[in-house]
């Protein structure tokens, strides 16, 4: 956990209440203490905030979403779209999280790589042996389906 403090003139607070609004959309804030300090023309609130400091890469991780339409050709997002189709189903048949079968990030690389056999699909960063057991097949149809009589797009 990290601190920030601020510091806030009572006559005239709208600059220091900007950076502190900015700082708290930006953050997570745990806790907030604060002391009003009365000493006339020169009275200020006194804030001191508890934060974590992960949630800044949290929050810039999910500002830089990819959007796989730009970075797939067409065919590719196609069969992106099937995988993504088919891990919902799963996953809603088996009240998990879509993303606990496969995230965005193997689909994409299944499609990529141009997958079409357990021992590609377990060499995806992330992908284990149970997962190839358990969704390889129902994923890999598709991948076989659509990829193969197109080349591979790296060498």
């Amino acid at each position: 956990m990290k601190y920030q403090f601020f510091t806030i003139h009572a006559l005239a607070p709208d600059e220091a209440q900007q950076a502190l609004n900015s700082f708290c959309a930006a953050h997570r804030v745990v806790a907030v203490e604060k002391e009003f300090v009365a000493d006339g023309e020169r009275s200020f609130w006194s804030v001191c905030l508890s934060y974590l400091e992960q949630e800044n890469e949290l929050t810039s991780r999910r500002k830089s979403k990819i959007d796989y339409r730009e970075v797939l050709d067409e065919k590719d997002f196609a069969v992106f779209a099937k995988l993504r189709s088919l891990r919902k189903s799963l996953a809603e048949q088996d009240g998990v999280p879509a993303y606990a079968l496969f995230t965005n990030d193997q689909l994409a690389a299944m499609v990529r790589q141009r997958v079409t056999t357990p021992t590609a699909l377990a060499e995806i960063d992330g992908v284990g042996k149970s997962r190839v057991d358990k969704y390889g097949e129902a994923f890999l149809a598709i991948l076989q389906k659509e990829l193969a009589h197109r080349p591979s797009s790296n060498g």
